[in-house]
């Protein structure tokens, strides 16, 4: 039994450490032979699950159960990475967990044995807050990203309008010195100075 949940582990971090790998080109026929050879192993398990007896060979056949539906739920979310995938495998580990623990709870009686049921519940639960947590911050987290993504493109607008006002501002302020500058001049030199004013400051 302490060997299967090993390999439980084993498989769950050998595919946690392998997501970023396979996410980045991870083709179709890939995810078919890694989903066919969880199914060969999962078959191969339960083999082993039949020279035993009693409850040892119940907890064996769910810790293998439980070891195929966590490796079936990390390699699509290794397919497939989304947040829900990724969740969905954090749920299905917990979920096989609960179900090991309660299956091994069956060897308890008495005070001892609801004691061990309460446990793997909470953990279960625990196991499902954090994953859902995990979830919702990393939406938060992306929504986070988009709002600061428009909040840039926002302040980069205001900042070009506001340049765009000060040069407007400082063209009205020079031109209005140039034409005080044209009242030195009168006649025809003066309506000469103001249109040279005018065109230099699109007037």
């Amino acid at each position: 039994m302490n060997k299967l949940n090993i390999n439980v582990l084993a498989l769950s971090v050998a595919l946690a450490f392998s997501t970023g790998v396979m996410a980045e080109g991870m083709s179709k026929t890939d995810y078919k032979a890694a989903k066919d050879k969880i199914s060969a192993e999962y078959k191969t398990a339960k083999g082993t699950c039949a020279s035993l007896s009693g409850n040892a060979k119940d907890v064996c056949a769910v810790e293998a159960k439980g070891k195929e539906k966590v490796a079936e739920a990390e390699l699509k979310a290794a397919y497939e990475p989304t947040q829900k995938h990724g969740y969905e495998a954090r749920v299905a580990k917990a979920e096989a967990t609960y179900e090991v623990a309660i299956e091994k709870c069956d060897d308890m009686a008495g005070n001892a044995k609801d004691v061990c049921v309460k446990e793997a519940k909470a953990a279960e639960t625990t196991a499902k807050a954090d994953a859902k947590a995990q979830m919702k911050t990393s939406e938060a987290n992306s929504k986070a990203a988009e709002k600061t993504a428009d909040a840039r493109g926002d302040a980069s607008k205001k900042g070009l309008d506001a340049r765009k006002d000060a040069a407007e501002d400082k063209s009205d302020a020079n031109y209005s010195v140039a034409k005080e500058k044209c009242d030195t001049y009168s006649g025809t030199a003066k309506d000469s100075c103001l249109s040279q004013a005018k065109a230099r400051f699109n007037k």
